[in-house]
């Protein structure tokens, strides 16, 4: 017989690989009894990236779901864990450090046992202080490695970091092969190297499903030291979520491992729960497309779960450049082929701006770099023309160490604009922040909660905890829910009622002046015809949308309130506009 493998359900990434939303507390204290009852499972992620923003964005109190679903995981010794971004914590951009490690206290106190920090840039500046944090909180710190397969991203590159990460007091190293493109051999060899070196260290491996490689994957990692495997149940396994218990099971049973058997009459109940879940609210805001497998994935390296978000980003992308073919006289792409040309501008992207890992944040700004680029590309103007803040701030080394060698086209662009790169450690450019937002409680009469939980979940959330405590969110959330309902019904909205659901959930641009509206703007006093921006470009927060030339020739630049996607453009390009006239909507971002 050979050594014991241990079992962990993902159930919060099964719904974050999947759709939109998570679970509500009712609906998971419901199914931990039967997660419980399959007697397979050493371990649960119970909350983490995403899970608290979405339940914010759901109307719900995020703190009462975690302390609810842990709790029954606790009371047995089931290991509870939680997925941890690193510098940005919770969210999608970085945190203070003050907001950081009081996560780690609050955490704790709420019945997490292990915290999987990642870094996407695997730089180790950003992991290591949440390392000290979450061991002074009383919690076990599991580090990560991003896996991706690249010219630099080899059986060294990794050890090398495993070793520091260990050496500053990780007590397990997990391998988060977040796309599922990492390649079984290098993973197998992976494993062998760590635990030869660290033989008492626990290994997590964490593979998607997406291109089908996890299973093989999975083998590799076992064989060669493998402690923990992370695992999905039906109706949301596979896909591009997670292999099933089931399958992964018998696989390792049969290989000769130490297996707990599975209560199949309890996967069944918590299969139907699940599925009770679904068709109750969550199916509504899950991809069809996440429910398949892709080969595709392989070649450009994106992880399985953005694939939704990126289908509909192409969508109106599709539109926009086939508009401007049209008008060239050239033949329109069809959907297919725009997207074999997405992944192909990936995979001409993704080396020249040094090889990050494609996972969050890093992923979508790929991506969104060359989406943008397409567009570009066809509009005449080139690559690397519409790049934000953001996409910069990856390149230039505000969120930590490329891994490989930013391309000598972009430092010179970057030269041309002013902007510098840095090599400072990026979490000693973000100033403590918690002082402030328990101002803000004090001035709201809010209370801090058990732990102070609720001043953390202000200072992670800052936006989306407002608006549930307003109770816009939940109104949101309820107008969204319907449009998703009726739309699947087949029933049909009149334009009024269209646009009123778009804008129960977005942000309305005013004009702060009258004049007139143009989304190019050359620098020189001018303002210049272009396309219009697309229905689901992105933006970030302060980003500007679009320009007014007054009458008297100022020119006022118009941001993109707090970012998201525009879901509606209300002023065409070059229209008369008055001072207070609403221009476009944007929704806010839900990750």
């Amino acid at each position: 017989m050979k050594k014991k493998i241990q079992f962990s359900l993902v159930y919060r990434d099964m719904w974050q690989s999947s759709g939109k939303f998570q679970p509500r507390k009712d609906q998971l204290e419901r199914i931990a009894p039967a997660i419980i009852d399959m007697g397979v499972f050493d371990r649960v992620e119970t909350n983490g990236g995403a899970f608290e923003q979405v339940n914010l964005l759901a109307g719900e109190n995020p703190n009462d779901a975690v302390r609810a679903f842990c709790k029954p995981f606790n009371e047995v010794g089931i290991k509870t864990h939680m997925l941890d971004r690193g510098l940005n914590a919770l969210r999608m951009y970085p945190v203070p450090d003050d907001v950081r490690e009081l996560q780690y206290k609050v955490k704790h106190a709420q019945g997490v046992d292990i915290p999987r920090i990642f870094c996407g840039l695997n730089d180790t500046r950003n992991i290591i202080p949440s390392i000290k944090w979450a061991k002074a909180a009383g919690m076990t710190p599991q580090a990560t490695l991003c896996i991706t397969t690249s010219p630099v991203h080899t059986v060294e590159y990794y050890t090398d970091i495993a070793d520091e990460l260990i050496a500053a007091g990780a007590e397990e190293i997990c391998l988060k092969d977040m796309a599922g493109i990492g390649q079984p051999a290098m993973l197998g060899a992976l494993t062998k190297s760590i635990k030869t070196k660290h033989p008492d260290v626990i290994i997590q491996y964490h593979g998607h499903s997406g291109p089908g490689l996890s299973m093989a994957s999975i083998l590799e990692v076992c064989n060669n030291g493998g402690d923990v495997i992370d695992t999905a149940i039906e109706p949301l396994s596979w896909g591009k979520v997670h292999p099933d218990i089931i399958s992964v099971q018998s696989m390792l049973k049969n290989e000769g491992f130490e297996v707990k058997e599975i209560n199949m009459n309890s996967y069944m109940q918590a299969r139907s729960l699940t599925q009770e879940f679904i068709d109750d609210w969550l199916g509504y805001f899950i991809n069809p497309g996440n429910k398949h497998m892709s080969s595709l994935l392989l070649g450009c390296g994106l992880p399985g779960g953005m694939m939704g978000s990126m289908m509909a980003d192409l969508a109106g992308m599709h539109r926009t450049i086939n508009s401007i073919r049209v008008k060239k006289g050239l033949p329109e792409y069809s959907t297919d082929e725009l997207l074999v040309k997405l992944f192909d501008e990936v995979a001409y992207v993704w080396p020249r701006v040094g090889y990050p890992p494609l996972v969050t944040p890093f992923s979508q700004y790929t991506k969104n770099i060359a989406l943008m680029n397409l567009l570009t590309i066809e509009q005449g103007k080139g690559r690397f023309v519409m790049m934000d803040e953001s996409m910069w701030g990856m390149i230039l080394g505000k969120s930590g160490r490329i891994p490989g060698e930013i391309a000598p086209e972009l430092k010179e662009l970057a030269a041309k604009q002013g902007r510098e790169f840095t090599t400072a450690d990026p979490h000693t450019l973000i100033p403590n922040a918690l002082d402030d937002f328990r101002k803000e409680m004090d001035e709201n009469g809010w209370d801090y909660g058990k732990d102070d939980e609720e001043l953390y979940e202000l200072a992670m959330h800052p936006e989306q905890y407002r608006d549930f405590k307003s109770g816009i969110a939940k109104k949101r959330m309820l107008a969204d829910l319907q449009k998703a309902k009726d739309a699947k019904l087949g029933s049909s909205l009149s334009p009024e009622e269209l646009s009123a659901f778009k804008h129960a959930k977005a942000d309305a641009l005013v004009a702060p002046v009258k004049g007139q509206i143009f989304y190019e703007f050359n620098g020189d006093g001018e303002c210049a015809p272009c396309v219009e921006p697309f229905i689901g470009q992105h933006y970030n927060e302060g980003q500007p949308f679009c320009y007014i030339q007054t009458p008297w020739g100022e020119i006022e630049t118009i941001p993109a309130a707090l970012g998201g996607k525009l879901v509606e453009v209300v002023a065409k390009q070059g229209a008369k506009v008055s001072k207070g006239q609403t221009l476009a909507y944007v929704e806010r971002d839900h990750e």
